[in-house]
């Protein structure tokens, strides 16, 4: 029996060795590690098929922050699956070379597939909390763009060998704070001023978001910056951040949105089963029951309006939107 689980039991390392691009990484993960990147990964797929389940029980305008959330948790177990599997990763020399048998070595594994989980989520994470404040889409647009400069140096500068990658952890540092800036103090007020409850979500997911991506830079100084812990540590260090950051999150997210409509927020979406203007002719009007003329206008039928009608060419009015 005992031959059958080892036989059954982690074998990911032995399929994908600790040799990629002609070289082999001497400080690279063990089982142990494989072993806690698929408990994650099984963490982040759970975690998606609950916010896409919640999803199903509201109407389809009300899903957004659901398929945002759902979003971050999918990536982020594609990028679990590959370092679980160890994939997605190259040997850096170090620049630092130490004395401790778990750093000991010239080359550690760099793990690139992370950044990649990062430059898609944590885009999505600021939408979800922006969109929570009600923050104008231009301001929604720079905060994203600086956040993507933020990930590309750290990515850069964990692939740079020498003292170089210091200057572009300083660039991904001073990004991130102007983010925490942005969170902490502009997007806050902003949010408090649509309303208690919109204000109490934003405050509970925007100060944990906060407080996580400042220790990003900590675990990048004392793994990929510093060979200061193993690659083992590592997985611990970013999987309780990344388990915090994305599924803990979400699900504060969502529970905080449980009576907030979207369009307090200014988003204004519609079903296309629920609003006649996104019919696109007659034909597609019987379909849905409206009753249209031989003249391309669809009759309203609203109380109120005395049956105003209107054409069906696409096109809505900003008063319309609203």
């Amino acid at each position: 029996m005992s031959s059958f689980f080892e036989k059954r039991g982690n074998n990911a390392l032995n399929v994908n060795t600790n040799t990629q691009n002609g070289k082999s990484a001497a400080i690279a993960i063990t089982t142990h590690g494989s072993d806690l990147y698929w408990a994650i990964c099984a963490i982040m797929i759970t975690a998606t098929m609950v916010f896409v389940g919640l999803a199903a029980t509201k109407p389809r305008h009300h899903r957004i922050f659901h398929y945002i959330t759902a979003a971050i948790t999918m990536v982020a177990a594609v990028a679990y699956f590959s370092m679980a599997s160890n994939l997605g990763w190259t040997p850096i020399d170090v620049e630092f070379q130490r004395n401790n048998p778990v750093v000991r070595g010239v080359n550690r594994e760099i793990f690139y597939v992370r950044y990649i989980d990062w430059f898609i989520t944590t885009p999505l994470l600021l939408m979800d909390l922006l969109l929570t404040a009600g923050m104008p889409w231009p301001t929604v647009l720079f905060v994203i763009l600086v956040d993507e400069v933020m990930i590309v140096t750290g990515l850069v500068g964990a692939l740079v060998k020498s003292s170089y990658k210091w200057g572009y952890f300083a660039f991904g540092c001073a990004a991130l704070a102007y983010i925490v800036w942005e969170l902490v103090w502009t997007a806050r007020k902003h949010a408090s001023r649509l309303g208690s409850d919109i204000g109490k979500a934003f405050v509970s997911c925007g100060s944990l978001t906060a407080f996580l991506w400042i220790l990003y830079p900590v675990a990048w100084g004392v793994c990929e910056g510093g060979n200061v812990i193993s690659p083992d540590s590592e997985a611990v260090f970013y999987g309780i951040l990344d388990v915090l950051a994305k599924p803990v999150f979400g699900a504060l997210l969502i529970w905080g949105h449980r009576g907030i409509d979207p369009g307090r927020l200014g988003l204004h979406l519609r079903d296309y089963d629920s609003d006649p203007a996104v019919y696109a002719n007659d034909k597609h009007a019987n379909d849905y029951g409206v009753p249209a003329n031989n003249t391309g206008v669809i009759h309203t039928g609203v109380a109120g309006t005395n049956n105003t009608t209107r054409p069906t060419d696409g096109i809505v009015t900003g008063a319309e939107r609203v």
